[in-house]
């Protein structure tokens, strides 16, 4: 468990299951993902979820609201299961309910998880990849300090999809 000034960033409880549903079915969080996740895809995602933290040891982080103890959304520290030229390495990413955009809370969240990754993991490097069009993610990787490297086309995402060209964000860690 991480905590923030306004964010307890604590793994997924089955409490979440109905929250993140809600999220990942909203066309408008969704707006830079292939589709909306249907119950049964939300429900494997969660089991992709606590499968990776059982291999890795670290994985997505729910997002809660410290004063209230509601369910905000997700910070996500996981190696990608896909390969693509800057494979094998460790992602960041975060995805909110759309009541709590605009709020600055993906950057607290994202700047705690990366110093996680840094400082208690020792990663030597965090990436982090969206869409061109994504400019809410892709000013949050920047007030990460993260820059950009290239554009690659998403291995997961069909040939000629709207969302197949991604954007490539690195970090290297702080260390002297």
């Amino acid at each position: 468990m991480l905590k923030t000034p306004r964010l307890i960033l604590r793994p997924l409880r089955e409490s979440d299951r109905e929250p993140l549903y809600a999220m990942n079915s909203d066309p408008r969080v969704m707006e830079h993902f292939p589709a909306c996740l249907t119950r049964e895809e939300n429900d494997a995602m969660i089991g992709r979820i606590q499968a990776h933290y059982a291999r890795n040891g670290f994985g997505p982080l729910a997002a809660e609201i410290r004063d209230t103890g509601e369910f905000a959304g997700f910070v996500i520290l996981m190696i990608p299961a896909f390969e693509a030229h800057f494979t094998p390495c460790v992602e960041i990413g975060w995805r909110f309910a759309a009541a709590y955009w605009n709020q600055g809370l993906a950057t607290e969240g994202a700047r705690a998880l990366m110093r996680f990754g840094f400082d208690e993991l020792k990663l030597d490097e965090i990436v982090s990849f969206a869409v061109r069009d994504n400019w809410p993610s892709r000013r949050v990787m920047e007030k990460l300090g993260m820059t950009f490297d290239c554009e690659f086309d998403h291995p997961r995402i069909p040939e000629g999809h709207r969302l197949r060209r991604h954007l490539l964000y690195r970090k290297a860690a702080d260390r002297v």
